[in-house]
């Protein structure tokens, strides 16, 4: 199938999984995973519909927004990646929203280059990363410090050029879609614990993948980050 066909296909299963749990497909945003891609590629999902885009690697992704820029002006770029500090003043000049905060440190660096880039005018919408499955492999605050969770949440939901809107999550993997729901429904209950600590709704849940997006959407996801079922398996990393 085209990636256009593929688009579609998904776009159906996704309003078909809101629609089980008497949601509307409009308040989900599919976010199509690019990293490695060919910038052809990209340009190719836009044709297809596609708006918002997920990347791993600032550097790769520097490149091929650059490329792109002037084809996908309605392009909004997602950070799905594990970002380190010293990538930080790149990736507030080329992404839209971070999904991947996962210290404190991390935000604070967040804050201040984007703050130097834009003024206090303007803020990041960011999402703090949370490790639920608590895999060694993977980063993200962790159940098992939930103080440090409390805690440095609330000092980044005050910085002044952020704008925390909620969390993400990856499920350890599993072939059976349905053992990701534990894990999504964790998240789904930090969230709301959150916004009750914070005194103010969170809109954002991201989690599921290509194999598990219709059981994230059952326990309330807002973004869905797909890519091989619209692009097919990769040939790397």
């Amino acid at each position: 199938m085209s990636i256009a066909e593929n688009v579609e296909r998904l776009h159906e299963q996704i309003a078909d999984a809101a629609a089980r749990v008497g949601r509307q497909p409009s308040d989900i945003t599919l976010v199509a995973v690019t990293k490695t891609l060919p910038v052809e590629v990209v340009l190719e999902g836009y044709a297809a519909g596609l708006r918002d885009f997920g990347e791993n690697r600032v550097q790769e992704a520097e490149t091929k927004i650059g490329t792109a820029s002037l084809q996908t002006p309605e392009a909004r770029w997602h950070l799905i990646g594990h970002l380190q500090t010293n990538k930080v003043k790149s990736a507030v000049g080329s992404f839209d929203f971070i999904h991947s905060v996962d210290s404190l440190k991390l935000a604070r660096e967040i804050s201040k280059r984007y703050g130097e880039l834009h003024g206090h005018a303007k803020r990041m919408p960011i999402l703090i990363e949370v490790n639920v499955g608590e895999e060694e492999s993977k980063a993200g605050y962790r159940l098992s410090d939930a103080d440090t969770l409390w805690r440095e949440t609330e000092q980044i939901a005050a910085l002044p050029s952020v704008e925390l809107q909620g969390l993400m999550t990856i499920a350890p993997y599993s072939p059976h879609a349905e053992n990701a729901r534990a894990c999504f429904a964790k998240l789904r209950e930090l969230r709301e614990e959150l916004g009750r600590r914070l005194g103010r709704t969170l809109p954002h849940l991201s989690m599921g993948m290509s194999g598990d997006f219709a059981v994230a959407i059952a326990e309330g996801a807002t973004l869905v980050r797909i890519g091989t079922a619209i692009f097919g398996e990769r040939t790397k990393a």
